[in-house]
């Protein structure tokens, strides 16, 4: 019989995390039982190990590694299945999310799996877990896509061991310059610049995005070499809940999304200048 799972919770004090980290919280927690009905088939999937929105399997892409034994976080675990999938690997597993909602349904799952991890409700702007605890810190599309990269990547290489992984997924600039703000239809044509991007306001919640050469000069800064980039095509006839059937013929022609495995390295590098 599987056993009732033993969370351990730190919270993060709403009252220190920023503006949008406070707003994007409260869209979550509208948001949370929708979004689990109508995505849960997908989110399960594959042991609940899948990429993006069209949900590429890990076992293909490998942007983790082994985790077997290996201490993981994941930022922005939501109902927790892609750390439920890593605990049942082996994986010493830590879910973080800065929704209380989320929380309450990855601990559901949870109990519903036999599996027990510690869970934190805090920003991945400000984690409350002590430098050098992780092997791996990871996130689909959670925190690095809500949450400023300016305070979430130095974040990461605090928390990451020397050599550790950071492997994450959010939006291709792409498709940030190309869809619609008010209404988030996708367009064929640029509808934004390109330069100067960082936060992104939505009607409902604020996203984050910069430009390819300041997400790689981030990287650098922090001791971060890059080891894979992928812009996945989303496949010929893909179904999925997060896309329309315009949303996929876009992406079909250009990435909707992108896929960035990092590894820390022993030193930051700060140049002089790019």
């Amino acid at each position: 019989m599987p056993t009732s799972p033993r969370t351990r919770r730190r919270s993060g004090s709403s009252a220190k995390m920023s503006p949008h980290v406070r707003r994007n919280r409260r869209a979550w927690e509208r948001w949370a039982d929708p979004y689990e009905a109508k995505h849960r088939k997908l989110l399960r999937s594959d042991s609940g190990m899948g990429w993006g929105v069209c949900h590429l399997p890990e076992s293909e892409l490998r942007l983790l590694g082994p985790v077997r034994g290996k201490r993981v976080l994941e930022l922005g675990c939501g109902a927790g299945w892609w750390s439920i999938g890593l605990a049942r690997k082996g994986a010493r597993v830590t879910g973080l999310d800065v929704s209380p909602r989320r929380l309450a349904q990855a601990r559901e799952e949870m109990a519903r799996a036999g599996v027990d991890f510690p869970l934190v409700e805090a920003s991945a702007e400000a984690v409350p877990l002590p430098s050098r605890s992780f092997d791996v810190v990871f996130c689909d599309w959670g925190a690095l896509t809500f949450c400023d990269p300016y305070r979430t990547v130095p974040e990461v290489a605090r928390l990451l061991r020397p050599g550790g992984v950071f492997a994450f997924s959010n939006s291709s600039v792409l498709r940030t310059l190309c869809q619609d703000r008010r209404t988030d239809r996708m367009s064929p044509r640029l509808r934004y610049d390109y330069f100067g991007l960082h936060q992104v306001a939505f009607p409902e919640e604020v996203v984050f995005q910069l430009p390819t050469s300041e997400w790689l000069r981030l990287f650098r800064e922090n001791g971060f070499v890059v080891e894979n980039m992928v812009e996945p095509r989303v496949p010929e006839g893909a179904r999925t809940p997060y896309l329309t059937r315009r949303e996929s013929t876009w992406g079909r022609r250009w990435p909707l999304e992108v896929l960035w495995k990092l590894r820390k390295t022993r030193k930051a590098s700060r140049p002089s200048g790019i």
